[in-house]
Formats: C-alpha cells, structure tokens, sequence
C-alpha cells in the first residue's frame, strides 16, 4: 500500500505551522516546522514538514545547513536557488543577529567570556578564520573583524594589519581568535610563534593584547593560560 502524505493545507489548522507560530509562538515549533515556514512548499510524496525534516537530517541540522554551500543545498530535491536564497538569508540573518546581542557592550572579563561570543559559529567554520576583537579601557567589545581567512602561520599574516581597527578606534587591547578546522584546538609552533609576534607589535603600538584563543569543536585554548606565545609575567 502506497504511504499517505497529507498536504499541509489539508492539516487541521492546528497543526500548521504558521498558525502554530501566530497562535503559540516561535519557541512552540520544531526545527522542521520553522524550517517548513521558510520553505513553503514542498514535493509530490512529501509534504513540506516531511522535506523539512529529511534536509534537516541529512545535513546535519541548522549547523550543517549553515556550512553547507549554495550550490549544494540548491541542487537537492524540492529546493532550486528561491527556496536555498530564503533559507541563506535566514541563517545569516540569526548569525548577524547573535553576534550584535552578544556583541552590545559585552565586557570580557576572561577567555571564557571571549569563547562564548565566538565558539558558536567559529567551531562549524570549514577554513581557518582569523578573528580580532577590540577592546575598550573597560575591556568592552568595540568591534569583532575577519582578518584573514586560510592558513595561519607567520609568512601569511600580516601583524600590522591585525591591528588597523585597533588603531582606528583608539582601542586600549584586544584579543586574537582563530579556529582549527580539525576540532582540535591545542596551538602549533607556529600558533604561538605569530602569538609572539602580535604581542610584540602591541607593546610598539600601546594596544594590549590580551590573548590569543584556539576554537575548536566545542573547546577552546587560551595561549595566555597556556603560558605560551606571551612573556612570563
């Protein structure tokens, strides 16, 4: 006996996802129902909920649909460019979102602080991305900037140009970041070599850098705490 898939304009209005989210709130709906909303439709054999859950599934939730390219999503079944742009958006439109409500006048007061504005999105990174993040006198964020994307190692990275926003907004000190693809988050040699150099350019500059953090897969490496890249206080 064939499966029977009911439509979504054939389920009770209970049941459908926009009046649920009208009726109940966002909070009240399941990944695969938001994800429905955003996609509208979906395929003969399968109604939008179901093709929701299976892209869900596939990619690896909301972590993997965000890592997952253009192209890749487009090309699947019941998706094409509309449907893969209003889902991009979405996610950069949540990423966007977390990162100003963390950033507002966030202070960091520890490594910890630092991993948490940044370890939610920089752990599903597929490069190594360099991030700085300057600091005011009171150690609030000023502003969070990619500087480099690809290798970091010391022919790559320019020091000087890590320091351009520093030195723009009258930064007191900052904080260098950046992800190891791997999951592993334990610094190489030429992890805390660069770390030396930064640091030596901020004595020369008067802007303080404060650490240097390794995000990996859900954990993070402090270079400060370590004792490495840093002169012993």
């Amino acid at each position: 006996m064939p499966e029977y898939h009911l439509r979504i304009r054939e389920l009770p209005s209970h049941e459908k996802p926009r009046e649920r989210l009208r009726d109940q709130g966002p909070a009240a709906l399941s990944d695969a129902e938001l994800l429905a909303i955003l996609l509208r439709v979906g395929v003969e054999g399968a109604n939008v909920v179901q093709l929701s859950q299976q892209l869900l599934a596939e990619l690896g939730g909301w972590a993997g649909l965000q890592r997952t390219d253009f192209a890749e999503i487009a090309k699947r079944r019941g998706m094409g460019d509309a449907k893969t742009a209003q889902l991009k958006a979405a996610l950069e439109i949540g990423r966007r979102l977390l990162l100003a409500t963390r950033e507002e006048r966030f202070q960091i007061r520890s490594p910890n602080d630092v991993a948490q504005l940044l370890m939610v999105e920089m752990s599903h990174l597929d490069q190594e991305h360099l991030r700085v993040v300057n600091l005011d006198t009171k150690n609030r964020v000023q502003k969070i900037t990619t500087v480099y994307i690809g290798s970091v190692n010391s022919s790559a990275v320019r020091v000087g140009e890590l320091f351009k926003d520093a030195i723009r907004l009258n930064s007191a000190a900052m904080i260098v970041v950046h992800n190891h693809p791997s999951g592993q988050p334990d610094p190489s040699p030429e992890d805390i070599l660069v770390t030396r150099q930064i640091a030596d350019a901020g004595k020369l500059l008067d802007v303080e850098v404060l650490d240097h953090l390794i995000i990996g897969n859900g954990r993070f490496v402090s270079l400060r705490e370590r004792g490495v890249g840093f002169p012993k206080p």
